[in-house]
């Protein structure tokens, strides 16, 4: 199940809905009934967090419910690890548990996710092993760093080890981040597992947040997935560069829409729960070089590597170009088991690596590195999009005009032509929508809302309810019959 499947929006949420606004009022009951020393001013949230807990289990076992039994082996690993690692006082100690928990989060991981690559490998160079067919568990990558978060911040003292283990399962299996994140760190959210209040705004908020996601996801990722797949998708035998550029153009909107839509409604379902989870995206197609692209994409995992990997190897101050490397060595790793996601981490991270002593230093106009960073973006895409190494060379001999003469004469091909203008007006919306446009007018409104009489906030929120209708509509007309709506990053 996936946030922008008909049967997620139509029955899951409102079921979920009713569950959790009665477990609201037993929760208030309990309140008003309980002494002050009772346990249950302790755990105010009680039988809230036991409906948030009973759907996120039947959320994610729709799909695989073999695999709630890895999760809750996950959790408890991490549960034991770190009521070790918080009430453990010597130094070694604790370091010793600390090890132990991520290492068994890490051999979790690798089992699942890069077994058959390595035999797969060592099949290649000649070497005879069993390659083991291991399906991989949704959404593994993001529920496994957040462990790791939890466990190092206990560490490091930033947050209090968890004594109940049905609160841990919470922050692990939360269902609104699970499977494609953004991927929430434990000292985040760990106050609000008790103590949150979602408020009339919040609840508002948090709505119209889910709705523009869903209609990033269906109006545009959806779309754009298809003419990326009609371009690149198939054979490459005869790809013209007309086709190769357009059709990664398409995947570069597709990937983001698709993702940041996914982290928008993540984080509005989260915001009408009471939870504040991390911003994932700012406006990433508006960057001026590498850098900065990395410090506007999928930021939770950008930041997760920096303070629990980069800083702890030495950060800037010692051995930078290998701190960095490994880093994003690791970070198409984390994308997925296959050389093409190392070879893209590798080349984000040379890029990186070669601009602090380049571009940064350097005073260069703001749009040629703009026009620089969405090149090498577009190029960086590619890599990502073909985890066959011999379609990957395919399309970049086409895309960089070197494709047998047959496959470019004449210039732009009919079929780009109608890809383009049969979609002209999704195209200039896209393109639009990647620019801070709506951040800026929303601000604009907002302010000019707060500071005037009150029916101005009024329609206001009358417009954003106009405004989720709307997506409502023309969404379930797209998905009705609609064959792929996944989101990209679920399988990661």
């Amino acid at each position: 199940m996936v946030f922008s499947d008909l049967l997620f929006i139509f029955v899951f949420l409102p079921f979920f809905a009713i569950t959790y606004l009665g477990g609201g009022v037993i929760d208030r009951w309990r309140i008003r009934r309980a002494d002050r020393n009772e346990l249950t001013l302790r755990r105010p949230l009680l039988f809230r967090n036991i409906s948030l807990i009973i759907f996120s289990l039947l959320f994610y076992s729709w799909g695989e419910p073999v695999y709630i039994a890895l999760m809750l082996l996950t959790v408890m690993v991490n549960f034991i690890a770190g009521i070790f690692i918080g009430n453990t006082s010597p130094q070694n100690s604790r370091k010793i548990w600390l090890i132990v928990g991520v290492a068994a989060n890490l051999a979790i991981l690798s089992s699942f996710k890069y077994l058959g690559f390595f035999a797969s490998s060592l099949v290649s160079i000649g070497i005879p092993v069993p390659v083991p067919q291991i399906a991989l568990p949704i959404g593994i990558s993001f529920y496994i760093f957040q462990s790791i978060s939890y466990l190092v911040d206990v560490y490091r003292r930033e947050s209090a080890a968890q004594s109940n283990f049905f609160d841990l399962l919470l922050y692990i299996a939360m269902f609104p981040q699970l499977i494609a994140g953004p991927i929430v760190r434990y000292n985040t959210v760990a106050e609000e597992i008790h103590r949150r209040h979602a408020s009339i705004a919040d609840i508002s908020e948090g709505t119209y947040r889910f709705f523009i996601g869903l209609g990033k996801k269906v109006i545009f990722a959806n779309i754009l997935g298809e003419i990326a797949t009609a371009l690149i998708g198939g054979s490459l035998d005869n790809l013209s560069a007309w086709e190769a550029w357009v059709g990664i153009i398409a995947f570069s909107l597709q990937i983001y829409f698709d993702f940041s839509g996914y982290s928008d409604m993540a984080i509005g379902l989260g915001r009408t729960v009471g939870f504040h989870f991390p911003e994932n995206f700012r406006h990433p197609y508006t960057a001026t070089s590498m850098t900065d692209f990395w410090r506007k994409w999928h930021i939770s995992l950008g930041s997760f590597f920096r303070d629990y990997v980069y800083i702890p190897m030495g950060g800037n101050r010692k051995r930078q170009v290998i701190n960095i490397l490994t880093v994003w060595f690791l970070t198409g790793m984390w994308h997925g088991a296959s050389w093409n996601f190392i070879i893209w981490g590798l080349y984000f991270g040379l890029i990186i690596m070669l601009e602090k002593y380049t571009i940064l230093r350097w005073r260069i106009p703001r749009l040629f590195r703009h026009i620089y960073s969405i090149v090498l973006i577009i190029i960086g895409w590619g890599i990502f999009y073909f985890d066959d190494i011999g379609r990957l060379s395919a399309f970049y001999r086409a895309f960089f005009g070197l494709n047998h003469p047959a496959a470019d004469g004449g210039g732009m091909p009919l079929t780009v032509q109608s890809l383009i203008f049969d979609n002209f007006w999704l195209w200039i919306a896209a393109i639009v929508l990647c620019l801070p446009i709506r951040r800026f007018i929303a601000s604009k409104v907002e302010a000019r809302a707060q500071a005037g009489p009150a029916f101005v906030s009024h329609s206001l929120l009358a417009v954003r309810a106009f405004i989720c209708a709307a997506i409502l509509v023309v969404s379930v007309a797209l998905l009705v019959g609609a064959t792929n709506n996944a989101f990209i990053y679920t399988r990661f």
